[in-house]
Order: structure tokens, then C-alpha cells, then sequence
């Protein structure tokens, strides 16, 4: 039997879930998060090791820390910055804590529909409920009924395989024992361990590439000459002098700061990076104990002992497939958010407002936000998901003017130019030029016409 007044359903009870559930209490709303992990931030906590490129003043919601600050929540210092374990406990889980059973753990969502009625079928389509299938840790299963959908699930699970093509290069599945597709904890013995005195690739370019090149080096000077630490970094283009991001360029400077990081470690003799290389298969050495990469042009690299994918994430939309979702047909983002943010085009961190228009799908009512609503595009920011679930829970609200007052300008990489020649280093853009960072109609090097606020993201995102 159906809910009379259902709840709107929240996927996800990382950073951007929970602050939809408090916009949403903000109006009056009823939510109900629903979360696979054990505690809030399940994702987060997995990279707990990482520090964040945005400081605490840019990866908190406004309308979050209004709830929170009766419960004498303590604000952590704005200026500082968290690691993803400090983000987790000392503002996702008391915001957790503090919405109480509104929020259900060890729920994981296996599909969401219309109550009897599947993609196919229109009569009183916008008029059913949406129905929520969840498989509980117990092993229960149980259908819920929510008036609106908001998945912020993120991109965690599914992240890129090493296989240039975009599918698991050959022999890729059978190195998994060699293979990792994480930012390794080196301060944990048990992954030092691993990656101490060996010989490690790197495949990909974007932050979580910095991060753990900046880390394999550290780990080969604590080594002192005699270690034999050594990082092999695979890239899929040329070098130039885009490739290390905006360094001081960069208006977060953090995050300038790891491209800076990872220029050293080459500059510094411990990585060789290895430009033009798109894997087309792994295979096992000799002995089985060391792994080979192969080049779809046919090039052998010399066998390393590990290999660490950070291609990037894709989203999960398995369990969406009886909704009718308008996504691009290359990011499998919203069709109205893609070409704000296609990285072919985009790679200056600026982004034209949007909000529930760009997030609005064919079937009203659900709402992809977060890392999930940019698809596999890998410029996300933390304060993007505020923004947007501000916007989406005021337009569920009825809010329309609120709604459509969105404005947002995200601190730029400077670097701005798309990918350019897929298979020649891209062009060597000065910072701060205008094109992809100008918003739509405006002239090159004119400012967008928006408001600056400050946002904030993880550094192991795959390059946000």
C-alpha cells in the first residue's frame, strides 16, 4: 500500500545527500536518506588519508551548519584544511547524528521506479509515486514510496579502468592482486610495505595522480639513496605546460599545489613519465610477479611490481534504469548540464550557473546532483552540490524564484582550453584566458556574469 504523504528519498548520505536532507527540513520537507555504508560518508572514509584541496570554510553547507549550531556543533577553523577522515567525523557524521532516523544505513538502493508504472508506460505517469526498492545489510528487502528522488550517490564505486578504450584493458581483471584504483594510504605499514622499494605505474592526470605521485616520491626520499621506490607515470597525451594544472595560477591554491607536487617528483628524478600510452592490455612477466603494460601502438613498458589506476569515475545508473532520464550521450550527464562542463571543451573550473533546470530530467521529480549529475566529466566541487540541492529542494518546495536564483563561480584551475588533439600534448594556454571560461555569449576574457562563492572537493576525485 502506498504512503500517503510519502518523504522525499535521498540516495546517499555523503557530503551533497546529507545537505539536500537539510535544505529540504529547511522547508519543511520530510527526507529520508538512505545509505549502503555503515556511517555517514561511507565513501569518504575510504580516502580518510587525503587532504582535501579546499579549506573547512568551502566544504560545509550554510543551511547545514544552521541546524547543526543549537547542538553546540563546534565550526572547525575555516581557514584550515580537513582530510577526507576529518570531513567525515567532524561534520558529515554529527550532521548524520543530528537528523536522526531520517537517516537508514546498510540501505542499498537496488532500483527506483514509478508505482506501477515502468519506463514504457504513460497514462497518470506524473501522477504515481515514485517506488523505491532497498535491500537492507540483514538481508531484508523493502519498497518505499517517496514523492521525489534525489540520488546523490556519488561516482565512488565504479571508478575508470586502466584500458584506454574506456573497458578493462586485457588481463587487466587478472592482475587485480597488482592493481589498485585508490590513492594508497602510505602511512598505513601494510600499504607502505606494498609499494616500498618497488616499481609503481600511475595511469592518469588529474588530481589523484598528483596526490600519489607527490606521495611515492615522498615515500622514495624517506628511502634515502639505496631504496629502489620508483613511480612510472602513464599518460595518455604529450606534456606541456597544462598537464600540472594552474600551480600558482590555480585560485585554490592547494590544489595548485599538488600539480606543483607532481611536477617535482618528475623534475626530481622519481617518476618518468611515459607520454602518448593508452593501455591495451596487462600482462604477467616471466616469474608472474611483475606486470607488463602493453600500448595500443603496440609499446612493451618495462614490468613494474604495481600498477594504480586514477582514470577517473563513471556514475552507477543500474539502478535507474526504469526512470526516463535525458543524459548526454559521452558524459552521461543531464543533457542541459553537459556542455557547461564537457572536459572537451572545459578544464578552467568555471562553470555557468545551474540548478534545477539543468538537473531536470524527462521524468520530473528525480534529481541526479553531486558528482553524479557531471557523469564522467571530472571537474566537480563540493559547494557545486550545495548549490545544487538548494536549488533542487526549492523547486521541489514549489519555490520557483528561489529555485532559479542560482549563482555560482567556481575558483578556476588556470588552466582553461578542452582536450585539444587527442593525440598531441594540448595546446600551452596561458592562465586565465577567456573562451571555455566564458559563459555562454560572453566575449573571451570577459568575467562571467555571476556571483564568486567560495567551494571545496576531495582531492581523489580523478581531477576535481
Amino acid at each position: 500500500m502506498e504512503q500517503q504523504n510519502p518523504p522525499v528519498v535521498v540516495i546517499g548520505a555523503g557530503p551533497v545527500g546529507l545537505a539536500a536532507a537539510a535544505h529540504l527540513i529547511d522547508r519543511g520537507i520530510e527526507p529520508l536518506v538512505l545509505e549502503a555504508g555503515p556511517a555517514a560518508g561511507a565513501a569518504v572514509r575510504e580516502w580518510s588519508h587525503v587532504r582535501l584541496f579546499s579549506a573547512w570554510g568551502e566544504v560545509t553547507d550554510p543551511v547545514a551548519e544552521k541546524l547543526l549550531a543549537p547542538t553546540g556543533w563546534v565550526r572547525p577553523d575555516a581557514a584550515a584544511y580537513p582530510s577526507g577522515g576529518d570531513w567525515a567525523e567532524r561534520y558529515l557524521q554529527p550532521l548524520a547524528d543530528l537528523l536522526g532516523d531520517k537517516v537508514r544505513y546498510g540501505s542499498v538502493v537496488t532500483g527506483v521506479s514509478r508505482a506501477g508504472r515502468d519506463r514504457v508506460v504513460d497514462a497518470d505517469r506524473e501522477t504515481q509515486p515514485f517506488v523505491v526498492h532497498v535491500a537492507h545489510a540483514d538481508g531484508r528487502e523493502e519498497r518505499l514510496f517517496a514523492r521525489a528522488v534525489i540520488d546523490a550517490s556519488g561516482t565512488w564505486t565504479t571508478p575508470g579502468p586502466a584500458g584506454g578504450s574506456g573497458l578493462p584493458a586485457l588481463g587487466e581483471k587478472a592482475a587485480a592482486d597488482r592493481i589498485a584504483y585508490r590513492v594508497p594510504d602510505l602511512k598505513d605499514p601494510a600499504v607502505r610495505a606494498r609499494y616500498a622499494g618497488k616499481r609503481t605505474a600511475v595511469i592518469g592526470s588529474g588530481a589523484s595522480a598528483f596526490t600519489a605521485l607527490a606521495s611515492l616520491a615522498a615515500l622514495a626520499k624517506a628511502d634515502g639513496d639505496a631504496g629502489d621506490t620508483r613511480a612510472v607515470w602513464i599518460l595518455r597525451r604529450g606534456i606541456s605546460g597544462s598537464t600540472f594544472g594552474g600551480g600558482e595560477a590555480d585560485q585554490l591554491p592547494a590544489r595548485g599545489a599538488l600539480g606543483l607536487a607532481a611536477k617535482a617528483a618528475v623534475d626530481e628524478g622519481y617518476a618518468d613519465a611515459v607520454t602518448g600510452f593508452r593501455t591495451d592490455a596487462v600482462e604477467r612477466d616471466g616469474d608472474g610477479r611483475r606486470l607488463v603494460l602493453v600500448g595500443e601502438d603496440g609499446r612493451r613498458l618495462d614490468p613494474v611490481d604495481e600498477v594504480i589506476v586514477l582514470t577517473g569515475f563513471r556514475p552507477d545508473l543500474s539502478f535507474l534504469s526504469e526512470l526516463r532520464l535525458g543524459l548526454d550521450e559521452r558524459l552521461q550527464a543531464p543533457v542541459a548540464l553537459a556542455p557547461l562542463i564537457d572536459p572537451n571543451q572545459h578544464s578552467c573550473g568555471t562553470v555557468y550557473p545551474h540548478g534545477h533546470r539543468e538537473l531536470a530530467h524527462p521524468e520530473p521529480g528525480v534529481y541526479l546532483v553531486g558528482m553524479k549529475s557531471y557523469g564522467r566529466a571530472p571537474t566537480f566541487l563540493a559547494m557545486t552540490g550545495y548549490e545544487q540541492v538548494r536549488s533542487v529542494a526549492a523547486a521541489i518546495a514549489g519555490d520557483v524564484e528561489a529555485a532559479d536564483r542560482v549563482e555560482l563561480t567556481l575558483p578556476e584551475t588556470g588552466v582553461c582550453g578542452g582536450a585539444g588533439l587527442f593525440d598531441a600534448p594540448e595546446a600551452d594556454e596561458t592562465a586565465g584566458g577567456g573562451g571555455c571560461c566564458s559563459a555562454p555569449g560572453a566575449a573571451a576574457g570577459s568575467a562571467p556574469a555571476t556571483v564568486q562563492i567560495g567551494v571545496g572537493a576531495p582531492a581523489p576525485s580523478g581531477g576535481c
